[in-house]
């Protein structure tokens, strides 16, 4: 038989456990950067960058997987999107100074780092801060088959009325929004509520697939979507929207998500 501590222990290992599954996971921070450019060798340059000096430096800091998208052809308007999950704030903290200490960084990125005032590597970088939904809470890894040039990854921009809708359009996300998506096999990389940025208050998220076609297809179900008609159509979930910003992106050949 086991003894009283032995039983102690056991009923304390139980309850430790019970109490982990029950206690909600952390949610992520999410930085989106976008990189303005202007000409063909402002692209080259900063992705020079980006791969050999800025991920490279950001996994010696801790950060697993960092996303690299770029825009399609279509769109004149040149942008790099990057895409950096961090596991809580104090990861933020900690990855700003480990990058200003190391010195292999600020060799391998001496070009675009150093850069002079009339030889500008990009126009402008745009920074978006982004706190991780209830229901998805950290980043995945998209399961696509297809070649990268290929792949679409449609980030989605949505802005609320006020601060009341866009409330209501998170809630909308977290207790019906985001399952659809997934039994549809929308193969989401993140969600995330602004919580810094130009077009506050407004939600972010992307979803990923092989290729345009694919997009297409899913896009046609969701509209036809029993659960979605049922849901888009219930009186507390209306007009939470005000304007929706769709970028269609395909992720560089480095790119880790």
């Amino acid at each position: 038989m086991p003894t009283p501590k032995r039983t102690l222990l056991l009923a304390c290992i139980f309850l430790i456990t019970i109490a982990a599954h029950a206690m909600p996971a952390e949610r992520y921070y999410y930085q989106v950067r976008v990189y303005h450019l202007a000409t063909v060798a402002q692209q080259q340059r900063v992705e020079q960058f980006l791969q050999s000096a800025y991920l490279p430096a950001m996994h010696r800091a801790g950060i697993k997987k960092i996303g690299v998208f770029k825009t399609m052809d279509a769109d004149t308007a040149k942008r790099i999107y990057v895409f950096i999950p961090y596991r809580n704030w104090k990861q933020i903290e900690q990855t700003t100074l480990s990058l200003e200490k190391d010195k292999q960084y600020n060799i391998d990125g001496k070009d675009y780092l150093e850069a002079a005032y009339n030889d500008l590597p990009y126009q402008r970088i745009e920074t978006i801060l982004l706190h991780a939904f209830e229901g998805m809470p950290e980043p995945s890894a998209p399961n696509l088959a297809g070649p990268k040039k290929d792949r679409v990854y449609e980030l989605r921009n949505y802005e609320g009325p006020t601060e009341k809708y866009f409330a209501n359009k998170m809630q909308m996300f977290n207790k019906g929004e985001m399952d659809i998506f997934n039994r549809l096999g929308f193969n989401a990389v993140f969600y995330g509520e602004a919580i810094a940025g130009s077009n506050m208050p407004n939600l972010m998220y992307m979803t990923s697939f092989d290729n345009k076609v694919s997009r297409d297809e899913h896009w046609k179900n969701f509209g036809s979507d029993p659960a979605w008609k049922q849901l888009s159509a219930l009186p507390e979930y209306q007009n939470n929207v005000s304007k929706i910003f769709i970028y269609f992106l395909y992720p560089a050949e480095y790119s880790e998500f």
